[in-house]
């Protein structure tokens, strides 16, 4: 395993940020005025998710089907088979994830929360509890919508924001052991492996780890299944820093990561390159053959399941395509950009830097905002009213409320999280979103804690609103 010293040094480097493609098609952009970005804001109660798509500038909410197709699934859209049944798309879906992957069995939906729906269904029973590395807001509400509790495992160099571990997504075998130990074998439904992990600031899984985790569960009985969505950026932080993969081939490494699972939840809309999508995979026949009864009640037929032919043909491609290594390599290497440039700037931010998002540290930002007014919430904020550059919170907002108690969660880690599209952006547009990220910092003391006056009563952090304290 890389040394954390080497790992600054490598990250800290700008080599291969030359980008292995062409632009062959443009979107027009434009910058509200300022004081239409104050009323924006205002309207859209200091949530960046109710802001207008028109009003924003450079949108860094999400890279999840946000990404730039390329010509070859752009191609593959004109050859989409829409018959209701036996779609020759899905016969080219089902091998690229044989070949990618290594699952035998795949069962289509329209997105990832479609899968982690119909496997929360399929596995786990009421009073069960999933262990996770480190939650997921959709993945966790599925889970509790079939009456389970989802509990975290994940290291504790995770919660640490300046902690340069090069696996901070790691499973810690000790607060697994003793989570089967208190609830018993019988209570844990699986355990659910994020690769990647996207709370933590896009923190990488290493092999062995996980190799490590399927070994400890074997004797249980108990089986892990994976959240999938971004594992080729995992695979690739795999071949670049773990001791024994360096160098590897990708797809290899992706199928040494599935193999140590029975089944896993795959949203394609982020590797994958797509604008919708996502599937079930699985070695398992009797959870492909649950999951492919419920998909026909909740989605679609087994052979489309809520994509269009012409979807899962991009599907397709877009799983192969996301895995060459000169992609992943400047599409990490962009990311990486924007984290060095706000480091030099002495900004706080998740270290290292993560595989699809900066993530600013809000309590180390605005440490005279309480965690009662929400700073992760605020800052997102400020920083699209400053610049039209939206970003979204990932903090008390998105952790919710205590089921018991029905009081607010404080998790260890309130970040903004400034979330890089894949094949979409400039060098340019992220220096624009450091300058602008700069600014908020170097006048932070202006910025105010935000109260909440509307909460919907399930992932508030889509729907709620605030105002100015």
């Amino acid at each position: 395993m890389q040394d954390a010293r080497d790992l600054v040094e490598s990250d800290i480097g700008t080599e291969q940020l030359v980008e292995p493609y062409k632009i062959k098609m443009v979107e027009p952009i434009r910058l509200p005025s300022a004081e239409r970005r104050r009323a924006a804001i205002r309207e859209a109660g200091y949530n960046t998710f109710l802001l207008q798509s028109e009003d924003v500038f450079i949108d860094l909410l999400t890279d999840s089907g946000t990404s730039a197709m390329s010509e070859d699934q752009w191609a593959g859209l004109m050859l989409g088979d829409e018959a209701y049944a036996g779609s020759k798309n899905f016969k080219h879906l089902e091998q690229a994830v044989r070949d990618v992957l290594g699952y035998r069995y795949v069962v289509p939906t329209h997105q990832g929360r479609g899968a982690e729906h119909l496997l929360a269904r399929v596995l786990v029973r009421p009073g069960q509890i999933v262990p996770r590395n480190m939650y997921f807001t959709t993945s966790r509400a599925h889970v509790e919508l079939a009456g389970g509790t989802m509990v975290d495992v994940i290291a504790d160099e995770a919660h640490d924001p300046t902690n340069r571990h090069p696996f901070k997504g790691n499973v810690d075998l000790a607060k697994l052991d003793r989570v089967i130990a208190e609830h018993g074998r019988d209570r844990i439904a699986f355990v659910n492996v994020e690769l990647d992990v996207n709370m933590a600031g896009g923190q990488p899984v290493s092999l062995q780890n996980l190799r490590a985790v399927a070994e400890f569960l074997k004797p249980h009985g108990i089986p892990i299944v994976l959240d999938a969505t971004r594992s080729s950026e995992n695979a690739y932080f795999i071949r670049e820093r773990e001791d024994g993969q360096v160098g590897r081939d990708i797809q290899a490494i992706l199928r040494d990561l599935c193999a140590c699972s029975v089944a896993c939840a795959y949203s394609a809309k982020k590797d994958c390159l797509v604008n919708i999508g996502g599937f079930i995979a699985t070695n398992d026949e009797r959870i492909y053959e649950g999951c492919r009864s419920l998909v026909v009640v909740y989605e679609g037929l087994h052979t489309y399941g809520g994509m269009a032919g012409r979807d899962m043909e991009a599907v397709a491609r877009g799983l192969r395509e996301g895995t060459d290594p000169d992609y992943l390599r400047a599409r990490i290497s962009q990311v990486r950009y924007l984290g060095q440039r706000l480091l030099r700037a002495g900004v706080p931010i998740v270290e290292p830097v993560g595989g699809h998002a900066v993530f600013l540290d809000a309590v180390r930002f605005l440490p005279h905002i309480p965690r009662e007014q929400f700073p992760a919430q605020a800052l997102a904020a400020a920083l699209y009213e400053v610049s039209g550059v939206r970003a979204m919170e990932r903090g008390a907002v998105s952790k919710g409320r205590d089921k018991v108690t029905g009081e607010n969660v404080f998790p260890k880690l309130e970040l903004v999280r400034l979330t890089i599209p894949r094949r979409v952006y400039t060098q340019s547009h992220m220096d624009f979103v450091a300058d602008a990220v700069v600014r908020c910092y170097q006048n932070r003391d202006n910025i105010r804690g935000l109260r909440m006056v509307y909460e919907p009563p399930a992932l508030r952090f889509f729907q709620a609103r605030f105002e100015p304290i």
